[in-house]
């Protein structure tokens, strides 16, 4: 019994040993197996990117030249871009690249798409791929390949995106062919066949098959809806219609600009959807609509329309256009006078301006001077302006207004005001008895013997003791020690005697001359004894 039990012990450690010696066995040949799989299926993929390399350095003509054709398109081919794509269409002329491991063996071939949509998968099987999306397509062969080679570790990638034609006619520029691929939509692929009466509501596109649909593109701007604004497909021809209506809409609403309307759509469609409504400050009783088309021959009429008119849905017609006023419009003016520009127009000043601005009711200059400080020039005189209120005259000092921030002025504005801005002219100007009167250029710091110099000196026959009236703009009188500033006037006065003396000589003269010889002429006729 001793030795039977053991015996069935070495039975027993003989199985196991045998076990593990064939479980060693198979384990080195799944681990061999697995390097080799692994190893073809790297095979695979590099002929997968080796062959894509390929195709973009041009290495196939076929590829190459559908890649020239894309070119003229409106936006290029992009296998990276279709393939990111979920809902990427599967097209005529696509070229795909498939590659597995068939056992030991690596395949790699590419797979190109004709007009039936039929491709085989290797010798595995037929795919129609009408309708498909590109990653439909890829599950399908994945599927396949997987099905017949578990281990095939099997690649499907769109290497080449198709290019294609399609027609272009209508209410167009003209009738042309253009090149399209899969991902190009009809909004970027028409808008420069445009002409000024294209429609952009109604575009139709008559498909391959003959199926006709009309699409609107301002549902898809506006709305977002995609489903107006489809990608083009082979064969497709786009027929452009011809405007109805379009009219424009200016003024105090939302999104003003220029409309395509729909039948039945009138006036209060037009402020409502297209407009997208009334600004807050729309003044509603004065709306403007200008009618250029009349069907007279003096063509061209302005007509009057109310909140009323909104109401009733006023009736518009082509080229319309609508104007809602504001009442913005209403406030009241000041008029801003003299060395000033034009802000709106950035005019430069050469000459005095009149310049309209509007204030809200209860504004002050203070404030009003601030807001619109770039209307001032450095020959604005802002010392010196003043307001005209009917008769009344109110200087205020605009550059404490500007610069002074502990300046504080309580002048409201009123309805009609005139804001007078003197010009501050940088010359001096020199008169009297000097040998070149005239105006001189401002210097700063300099005084009264300066600009004498300049106009050549004092004529001492006229002057004696270099006698000048130093007067500013306003005729104040200033003392010959202070600094000379710009529109002073330095008067050199003619106070010589002997001047005046030499000036009038002639005349007593000749009055004494012509006194004697009376004298004497009556004195010789005995008038006088």
């Amino acid at each position: 019994m001793k030795i039977l039990r053991n015996f069935i012990k070495l039975g027993i450690i003989a199985l196991f040993l045998t076990s593990g010696f064939a479980f060693a066995q198979d384990a080195a040949a799944l681990q061999k197996m697995l390097k080799s799989q692994n190893q073809t299926t790297y095979s695979a993929a590099k002929a997968v990117t080796q062959q894509t390399a390929e195709i973009e350095n041009g290495s196939i003509s076929s590829v190459v030249s559908k890649s020239r054709i894309g070119q003229q398109a409106n936006d290029t081919p992009d296998a990276q871009l279709a393939m990111s794509e979920s809902s990427y269409p599967v097209t005529a002329g696509d070229v795909y690249t498939l590659a597995f491991a068939a056992g030991a063996t690596p395949v790699s071939y590419s797979i190109p798409v004709d007009s039936t949509y039929k491709i085989r998968i290797a010798n595995l099987g037929v795919i129609d791929c009408k309708d498909l999306t590109y990653l439909q397509l890829k599950n399908m062969v994945t599927g396949i390949v997987q099905k017949n080679y578990p281990m095939g570790g099997v690649q499907f990638v769109l290497t080449s995106p198709a290019t294609f034609r399609v027609t272009i006619t209508g209410e167009v520029v003209k009738t042309v062919q253009k090149n399209a691929w899969a991902l190009t939509r009809l909004s970027t692929f028409i808008k420069e066949s445009f002409t000024d009466y294209s429609s952009s509501r109604n575009i139709k596109i008559v498909s391959e098959s003959g199926e006709e649909k009309t699409y609107d593109l301002f549902l898809a701007d506006r709305k977002g809806d995609l489903s107006q604004d489809p990608y083009l497909r082979p064969g497709d021809k786009i027929v452009v219609n011809r405007i109805t209506r379009r009219v424009a809409l200016n003024g105090a609403v939302e999104r003003p600009g220029v409309y395509e309307l729909l039948d039945g759509e009138n006036l209060k469609k037009l402020i409502d959807y297209y407009g997208n409504g009334f600004e807050s400050l729309a003044d509603l009783s004065r709306i403007e609509l200008y009618r250029s088309v009349t069907g007279k021959h003096d063509s061209g009429e302005k007509l009057y329309l109310n909140e009323q008119s909104y109401i009733d849905d006023f009736k518009l017609i082509c080229y319309d256009e609508v104007t809602v006023s504001t009442f913005e419009d209403l406030k009241p003016v000041l008029f801003v006078e003299g060395a000033v520009t034009n802000t709106n127009t950035n005019t430069n000043l050469v000459a005095s301006t009149k310049v309209a601005m509007r204030f809200n009711n209860g504004e002050d200059y203070a404030f009003f001077v601030r807001n619109n400080k770039n209307m001032f020039t450095n020959v604005s005189d802002l010392e010196n302006a003043y307001i005209l209120r009917g008769s009344e005259t109110i200087p205020v000092d605009l550059s404490k207004m500007l610069y002074d921030a502990t300046y504080y002025s309580k002048i409201e504005i009123k309805y009609n005001d005139r804001l007078i801005v003197p010009f501050k002219q940088f010359f001096v100007t020199v008169s009297g008895a000097v040998y070149s009167p005239g105006r001189y250029p401002y210097i700063p710091d300099r005084t009264w013997d300066y600009y004498v110099g300049l106009a050549g000196g004092f004529i001492k026959e006229k002057n004696k003791m270099d006698a000048v009236t130093i007067t500013d703009i306003n005729g104040k009188k200033h003392k010959k020690t202070e600094f000379i500033l710009p529109e002073m006037t330095i008067d050199a006065k003619a106070n010589s005697g002997l001047y005046y003396f030499n000036q009038y000589a002639p005349v007593i003269t000749t009055i004494l001359s012509a006194v004697s010889t009376s004298i004497s002429v009556l004195a010789v006729t005995g008038v006088i004894n």
